[in-house]
């Protein structure tokens, strides 16, 4: 058996670098520190059924068929539609995106991500305000007060807390005791559960507990006897924390970026982090879920100008959420084809969606049979970026990391699948 060290973990924004995979007759047969579900993403967990060979749909069947023919036909439908969607992306490679965004200024299509039903918001608040970023390295060596609001790492990123919370740093020897957490979430989670305080809101009522601490931050008497459910008192004890921290940090998730407010809720936390900066240092990180959903991001605005839900249709980039986001174009019924790589919509998207999605040829660039690839026309097995082909990855706070290959494979990698599907929209674009 041979033991491959060092590997990335393609499965959340916390991409743990630290992962030791067994290796026995070209398969992964187990995993040393990676938590439950990057072990099952490694080991393929009993009863994910993996695709070997492109599959097409003919006459309400899956035929099998070669490279060549399903990227010939996937060519073809692109190029031939009028109102083309790219969707997903989120777990692939940079490198595989660059084309990916290349193929859909070719094609005139819409190129939207998943950032657009989880982080879509906190990407907007950005841009309207800023983003006091940090890295894990700062957090792991200085921070000594944590916030979580809105997420429950413990079972969405299982290892993140013992990366963060309860690792030793330079500044933070004692790991978890040198620190103070609190979670702000209108559940017990198991989160929750090991906070020193844990500001339990009520639901969809971010914004006004955001706007009463920042309210009492700024000098401003708080009065009512309490917030969103939680009490006065409490409040101000927590800012009290806040106020005190030699350097902060603010982990948010999806549970502030899609309550009421959405992205005004994060623009709200990103000026209370700035004004607590008046007193101590303090940055905030959004709790990422995909493994390369940052770096898709980064890469679309490198390309476009635009981080995601970018129309390509008017041989110019606009972006406009709202309007060009894949649900919108979907329970509008615009999309005529759509493209899915690297993500799962028919396991997440709304029944309106859903139903457009069965009425449109669709094409599934994906490695394990899902809800989409029984809703698609044509499919198109990748290598597994991180196990089977190398790629980059940016985690959550933005530093890009490279993941290795550790077994080999006879599928393409999605970038090879790209790129032969971009020469072949082009051919069938300069024939018309």
């Amino acid at each position: 058996m041979e033991y491959v060290k060092n590997v990335v973990c393609p499965f959340c924004g916390t991409l743990c670098d630290d992962i030791i995979c067994k290796v026995e007759d070209n398969e992964i047969v187990g995993t040393i520190n990676a938590c439950r579900i990057g072990h099952s993403k490694f080991v393929h967990a009993e009863g994910a059924v993996r695709y070997k060979k492109p599959l097409i749909r003919k006459n309400g069947e899956f035929v099998e068929v070669s490279y060549d023919e399903a990227i010939d036909k996937a060519a073809k439908i692109l190029a031939e539609s009028k109102r083309p969607l790219m969707y997903g992306w989120s777990c692939t490679e940079c490198e595989a995106q660059a084309v990916g965004v290349e193929l859909a200024e070719e094609a005139g299509a819409v190129i939207d991500n998943t950032a657009s039903v989880c982080h879509g918001p906190s990407v907007l608040a950005l841009q309207d305000v800023g983003y006091p970023i940090c890295t894990f390295g700062e957090v792991k060596n200085r921070a000594d007060v944590v916030v979580y609001w809105g997420c429950n790492p413990m079972h969405a990123h299982p290892r993140h807390m013992s990366r963060n919370v309860f690792a030793r740093g330079f500044f933070r020897e004692r790991g978890r005791s040198d620190r103070t957490l609190i979670v702000v979430d209108p559940r017990k989670t198991d989160s929750a559960k090991l906070a020193d305080i844990h500001l339990q809101l009520d639901f969809d009522r971010d914004y006004e507990l955001l706007d009463a601490m920042r309210a009492y931050l700024l000098g401003n008497e708080i009065l009512y006897d309490e917030v969103a459910g939680v009490p006065r008192e409490q409040i101000e004890e927590a800012v009290e924390v806040l106020k005190k921290a030699q350097f902060g940090i603010l982990f948010f998730g999806m549970g502030i970026t899609h309550s009421r407010g959405k992205h005004r809720n994060i623009d709200t936390a990103i000026m209370m982090v700035e004004d607590l900066n008046d007193y101590a240092k303090w940055t905030l990180i959004p709790m990422r879920g995909h493994y390369n959903v940052t770096g898709f991001n980064q890469v679309c605005t490198w390309e476009s100008g635009y981080p995601y839900c970018v129309d390509f249709s008017e041989g110019e980039p606009r972006y406009n959420p709202g309007e060009t986001g894949a649900n919108d174009l979907l329970q509008n019924r615009e999309a005529d084809a759509m493209m899915v790589i690297a993500s799962d919509p028919g396991a997440h998207f709304p029944q309106r969606a859903l139903e457009r999605m069965a009425e449109i040829p669709v094409i599934a660039i994906e490695p394990h049979r899902t809800p989409t690839t029984e809703l698609a026309d044509i499919i198109i097995p990748p290598a597994i970026v991180g196990m089977e082909a190398e790629g980059t990855a940016y985690r959550m706070e933005g530093v890009p990391i490279r993941m290795k290959k550790v077994v080999d494979s006879d599928l393409l990698s999605d970038r090879e699948i790209l790129e032969r599907l971009l020469e072949k929209v082009r051919e069938y674009r300069a024939s018309k």
